[in-house]
């Protein structure tokens, strides 16, 4: 079976290089296989037509490319895609294109469900069944550039990290696919076109810091209140609010970058003056931005929307505090792509 083959692309370009060597061809071979998988995103090693015939065949003898399917893919009528994407192991995620007049963003799952517990989310109904590979996110965004120049003849310009999964519950391999992302040799994309989005994990938020990451952070806050934030985001009781704190202090200390707060207004929940109040008095703490994200419906009700009044009063007084507040429309609703909504419905 292929996957108990080794997954070629799990091999850095020195390991390729020195596998060449071993079997008494030249270096260079390595390198020109590593384009292949990496800048030219061959899903078969019969791509690979400036290697001899003999090779490619002694390459697929001891290798696979375990690359990702399309296996789905549905269109809005505001034109988001939304892609139900199949793993080597049969397993499916989704991610989604969601196109503006002037820009083109991936979102990309990290995990084949979720670590978390988000009861406002359709992904944390589903249990974490693995994370998933380096070149498993790489080729999320690869489809997505390819569907952003077919469908709308403009290349991938952002990369959100706001699919299924919590991000930083799989640190490793999302910072190994970032690498790929952002390297020459991979597709080259600026690291501050890419945001990294957590639901708050205080521990590895100061990881990123120490470790000098150059993308941007989000966090999905959703209550400033603890007592709050534990009802809709349970796991909150062992990540709490000043831990969090703590850590995007040290984030801010290290990186000098803002954050942006990801935060659903809900009616009866966090629609009160005391939720505001308390939003804005955590935004004080280091630079930060306010993303207003409407909500979107998973079927049973508990979470609704609140109401319009209320939105225009957490802009009122985050603006009245100098604290910049953006309200995102959600896109894809049709197709169940909006935020929060992503399930493997199919």
């Amino acid at each position: 079976m292929q996957q108990e083959k080794k997954d070629i692309r799990a091999l850095s370009k020195d390991e390729l290089r020195d596998f060449f060597v071993s079997i008494g061809d030249k270096a260079f071979r390595g390198n020109q296989v590593y384009e292949w998988l990496w800048n030219k995103g061959a899903h078969s090693f019969e791509e690979m037509t400036n290697i001899s015939k003999e090779m490619r065949t002694h390459l697929e003898t001891n290798f696979a490319i375990n690359h990702i399917q399309v296996d789905q893919l549905q269109k809005s009528q505001d034109g988001t895609i939304k892609n139900a994407v199949r793993l080597y192991d049969g397993l499916i995620v989704e991610s989604v294109l969601i196109p503006t007049e002037t820009r083109t963003t991936a979102c990309v799952s990290s995990q084949v469900g979720c670590s978390l517990d988000c009861k406002f989310c359709a992904t944390a109904r589903l249990k974490r069944m693995r994370n998933l590979n380096p070149d498993e996110i790489y080729d999320q965004v690869v489809a997505i550039h390819r569907e952003s120049m077919l469908y709308h003849n403009r290349p991938l310009s952002n990369i959100v990290f706001m699919g299924m999964g919590e991000p930083l519950m799989n640190y490793k391999n999302v910072l190994l696919s970032i690498d790929k992302i952002t390297s020459d040799e991979g597709l080259g994309m600026s690291p501050k076109r890419i945001t990294l989005s957590t639901s708050g994990v205080p521990k590895m938020i100061k990881k990123l810091a120490d470790d000098e990451v150059r993308f941007n952070l989000a966090v999905s806050l959703h209550s400033a209140i603890q007592e709050t934030r534990e009802q809709i985001m349970p796991f909150a009781k062992s990540f709490t609010l000043d831990d969090l704190r703590d850590s995007l202090e040290y984030w801010y200390a290290k990186t000098k970058r803002i954050v942006t707060y990801e935060y659903v207004v809900w009616k009866g929940i966090n629609d009160k003056e005391e939720d505001i109040k308390a939003l804005v008095q955590f935004c004080k703490y280091i630079p930060s931005k306010v993303n207003l994200i409407e909500y979107n419906p998973i079927d049973d009700g508990e979470f609704q929307q609140a109401k319009d009044h209320v939105i225009d009063q957490y802009i009122a007084a985050l603006e009245k505090n100098r604290i910049p507040v953006t309200v995102r429309r959600s896109r894809g609703k049709d197709i169940d792509a909006a935020c929060g909504q992503l399930a493997n419905k199919q």
